[in-house]
């Protein structure tokens, strides 16, 4: 195949699988019924005179299937951190010791069960939307190489093929992720 074919493919390959990874991180930071420190990712913490991820100024623990135990390397902070965790708003209540806070992880309600699975449908639903746009932008490459003759209508065609299929995989992967992120939230 053409190598300006090769490299729209590669680019949007790496795009594609760039999505993915979003998707997983995105979708770790959900909270489901059980304790991971994923759904802390996106805490910042305002210290020493700016906004720090949490995880870059505390331990982050599961010790049991429903606590997290936070404790801050600096002592001094633990009000900051607290203070944070409750403005991240994740249904969570921290209890401060002086030392480490915990975070017991309440069990979900089927209303909140199902809540989740609504944001994680549509969140997954934004992802494969960026998936189609990789899609878009590069049979939209490959027709230019055409009209502009650098290749021909049957490379075009097979690229065209290709592209639809490196997006088939990726929606498929995303799907995948959904259906085991629903798994994990309905499950009781």
């Amino acid at each position: 195949m053409n190598g300006e074919i090769g490299d729209v493919l590669k680019t949007s390959q790496e795009s594609m699988e760039k999505v993915i990874a979003a998707t997983k991180r995105d979708f770790s930071t959900i909270r489901t019924g059980r304790a991971n420190p994923a759904i802390l990712e996106r805490v910042q913490v305002e210290c020493y005179g700016s906004l720090t991820p949490l995880k870059q100024i505390a331990g982050i623990s599961a010790p049991e299937p429903r606590l997290l135990v936070v404790q801050p390397w600096d002592k001094s902070i633990i009000n900051d951190v607290e203070k944070a965790i409750q403005k991240a708003d994740l249904g969570l209540n921290p209890t401060n010791d002086g030392t480490v806070i915990r975070l017991a992880i309440p069990q979900l309600t089927e209303e909140r069960r199902k809540e989740l699975v609504r944001m994680v449908k549509k969140e997954a639903e934004e992802k494969r939307v960026l998936v189609r746009n990789v899609r878009r932008d590069a049979k939209e490459k490959v027709k230019k190489m055409e009209k502009d003759g650098l290749i021909s209508e049957d490379e075009s065609r097979k690229a065209m093929d290709e592209i639809q299929k490196l997006t088939d995989k990726y929606v498929a992967e995303i799907d995948k992720l959904l259906a085991a992120k629903e798994a994990e939230i309905m499950e009781v």
